[in-house]
């Protein structure tokens, strides 16, 4: 929740209070103001004919140039015949068929291995060539390509990632994991996308879901989960070295190099640094400079068919540009000021997984993870220590049964370096205990399962948290399958809704008066109950569908509560002070569904869509007086979005892949609808050398995705670049 309020707002005795209240949850001076401050924002003064015109214009510049190769049919045979012997060529990289990615095993909806086409749930799977072939040089980038994600871009270094409504900078309902380890921050209840990076040669895949997992995973992964799983150390032996250049991305450079004994160990390590140009901005202001340096390491080691160990490892040292706001009492203003967050940290996971049986094995997965992240108007230092044991067990009458127990203690220290921003108390430390038990029943030659299980959490803000969860799948054909679930899930407080003090700066008439958000130690966990629905299935060879559908009900979501008027004398001068309070007082529900296909009409063609539908229907609780929070979560997230990928293998191991996407209008983000492009053109030199060149957001030089920024909306510019890859051994 940001607190955005219009400096020469006249306040006199008739001043309706809704004018100046927080207008805009998004992340206008770094993560704190990113969210608890909003701006007041009128709606787009472009004409809705002049929009329309604009749109239909750049859908139909955007057809992809591959649409029209089926009307060349003279040339398809020939086509054809140069692109098949190029894929049999060695070092060729190989694409999974339709088949072979619906039986993927995906391991983010249970914790243990499982076939793709029998999860119970909305699930999607980011490949590395999907990676590879959509030229992203971030990880908000990948997540363009999952269905029902909505990415929307602030500045050079800023995103809302949201999925199923709620966006925002500092996405509270999502949980997002790198390897099982989590990058949520208990601070103000997000993930700084600016601190999260890997090598993205080095991704295995990305698994998304897309409704709750609280029952598995715990709190906070209330709307979706985002788990980012990178190779084993045995599939990236040799060495590989990358270099890249554009208007935006202006430098990126890795270097990995892995081996092993031959035997029963594996490692490897990187490399990895970038700098990143500012964004468009209509005042000159380019504060949005982005600079990263990464390095770590991974081994595995398998100890026989029993037992398995990895030690992974990760440091890093950034420095992400923004603009900041910040209230002073003497004199009483408003300060914006442009500065670098200074981000360093890093962390040491370790997993093992014992085989105890054909029938039985346990999973121990610990690590260490340390953050010290400065902005111009606060830091923070915290260490996390983290623990997760899973035991998986087979029993009779078709049961699989899992079982776990975890742990987090994550100390902090907040260091406050401006009067108007504080937590209290600066050192606390969080503590999260749980238990979770899921059994999955098989019927009908296990034609039929049914899920059921729940999780069991304790934490130190609102004490016990029950999450329990049922889903029945039923596989009509082994190429088939439909699903059902009822789910309850919940967001626990961070130290952003109990501890806050925040001083904001509204405007003399005469006395100086300011507005103070401030924490409640009774806010209570945000709750959700979800109801969802899914259909899959192969339908040839060539064409795989994928429908959803969810309705979702929330109770005491995060709210203010508007006190009554104060006179404080110190600091001097004297000013009045209306207090915000944090509270849960907005309920209600969301509803849609998403769509995604993939066509292949010739093998050196594919086809990729996705379409995501939403609707919120949110209202205040009796005795709530919050006048701006509902339509700025009604008004922060699309409600229609649709995405159209094309990939084409052309003869010579040369390839051009386009994507085009919309996005409708952002109401409360003072964003319209709009539409834009992104191209590639890949050449596989030898098997070892890659050259290729990309182009993002190729329709216009500039438009706008998400508010945040005082000074007005940032322009997410046309972004091209060049990148050579060499790699000794292509694994």
């Amino acid at each position: 929740m940001i607190l955005h309020f219009n400096r020469h707002q006249n306040l006199n005795s008739s001043q309706n209070w809704g004018d100046i209240y927080p207008k805009s949850r998004t992340r206008p001076s770094g993560p704190i103001r990113g969210a608890l401050r909003a701006s007041i924002q009128g709606s787009p003064q472009t004409s809705s004919t002049l929009l329309r015109a604009r749109a239909i214009g750049r859908t139909i510049a955007a057809i992809p140039l591959a649409l029209l190769l089926p009307l060349m049919a003279p040339l398809q045979n020939s086509w054809a015949h140069a692109v098949d012997s190029d894929q049999t060529a060695p070092g060729n990289l190989k694409q999974l068929s339709l088949e072979q990615l619906g039986n993927l095993e995906v391991t983010t909806a249970s914790k243990e291995p499982e076939t793709l086409r029998k999860v119970p749930a909305a699930i999607y799977v980011i490949t590395q060539e999907d990676i590879r072939r959509s030229g992203a040089t971030s990880l908000p980038e990948v997540l363009r390509l999952a269905p029902g994600v909505t990415v929307a871009q602030v500045d050079s270094d800023h995103w809302s990632v949201a999925i199923r409504g709620f966006g925002t900078v500092l996405e509270s309902k999502l949980l997002v994991l790198i390897d099982g380890r989590s990058l949520y921050t208990p601070l103000f209840s997000g993930v700084y996308w600016q601190a999260q990076a890997t090598p993205i040669e080095d991704i295995d895949r990305i698994e998304v879901i897309r409704g709750p997992g609280g029952t598995v995973w715990g709190a906070n992964a209330v709307d979706g989960i985002i788990n980012i799983i990178t190779k084993s150390a045995k599939d990236t032996h040799g060495s590989m070295a990358s270099l890249g250049s554009g208007n935006v991305d202006q430098a990126t450079a890795g270097y990995r190099y892995g081996g092993g004994n031959g035997r029963d160990f594996d490692y490897r390590f990187y490399g990895m640094g970038f700098i990143r140009g500012p964004e468009f901005h209509s005042d000159g202001r380019n504060f949005d400079h982005w600079r990263m340096g990464q390095v770590g390491f991974r081994t595995d080691w398998n100890r026989g068919p029993h037992d398995d160990l990895t030690l992974q490892g990760d440091i890093y040292d950034e420095e992400a540009g923004e603009t900041t706001t910040f209230a002073l009492y003497s004199p009483p203003s408003q300060v914006t000021a442009d500065g670098n967050a200074a981000l360093t940290g890093g962390n040491l996971l370790g997993r093992w997984k014992h085989v105890v049986n054909e029938r039985s094995d346990i999973q121990i997965q610990a690590y260490y993870d340390r953050t010290r992240h400065f902005e111009p108007e606060f830091g923070e230092t915290r260490d996390t220590f983290d623990v997760d044991f899973l035991h998986h067990m087979v029993l009779a009458g078709h049961q699989d049964l899992l079982w776990g127990l975890g742990a987090r203690l994550s100390p902090a220290s907040f260091v406050q370096t401006v009067p108007s921003i504080d937590f209290l108390p600066h050192h606390l430390t969080d503590q999260i205990y749980s238990a979770f038990l899921q059994d999955e029943i098989g019927f009908l030659d296990d034609r039929l399962a049914l899920t059921i299980g729940s999780k069991l959490e304790h934490n130190n803000y609102t004490g016990f948290e029950i999450q329990p969860s049922a889903r029945l799948l039923w596989s009509i054909t082994p190429r088939q399958a439909l699903w059902v679930s009822g789910t309850r899930a919940v967001r626990t407080p961070s130290r952003i809704e109990d501890d806050i003090q925040l001083t904001d700066f509204a405007t003399v008439t005469p006395l100086p008066i300011y507005l103070r958000v401030l924490g409640n130690r009774q806010f209570h966990s945000e709750n959700l109950v979800a109801f969802e629905a899914g259909y899959r299935a192969l339908m040839t060879a060539r064409f795989h569908i994928d429908v959803a559908m969810f309705h979702n009900n929330y109770d005491d979501l995060s709210s203010f509560q508007v006190g009554t008027f104060f006179l404080e004398p110190t600091p001097a001068p004297v000013h009045a002070v209306l207090p915000l309070l944090t509270s849960n007082g907005i309920r209600g529900t969301t509803d849609g569904f998403e769509l995604a296909t993939d066509w292949r009409p010739a093998t050196w063609w594919e086809l990729k869509g996705s379409y995501a539908y939403l609707t919120m229907n949110l209202e205040t609780k009796p005795g709530s007086n919050d006048p701006t929070t509902v339509p700025i979560d009604d008004g922060s997230s699309p409600q229609n979005q649709w995405v159209i990928q094309s990939l084409v293998n052309l003869p010579k191991k040369l390839e051009f892949d386009q994507t085009y996407r919309y996005v409708s209008a952002l109401p409360a983000q003072m964003v319209g609808s709009y539409g834009t492009a992104d191209a590639r053109f890949g050449w596989h030199i030898t098997p070892q050398l890659e050259l290729s060149f990309v182009g993002h957001n190729l329709l216009q030089p500039h438009h706008a995705e998400f508010g945040g920024d005082p000074g007005g909306l940032v322009g997410i510019k046309r972004n091209v670049y060049a990148k050579i890859t060499w790699a000794s051994d292509r694994r």
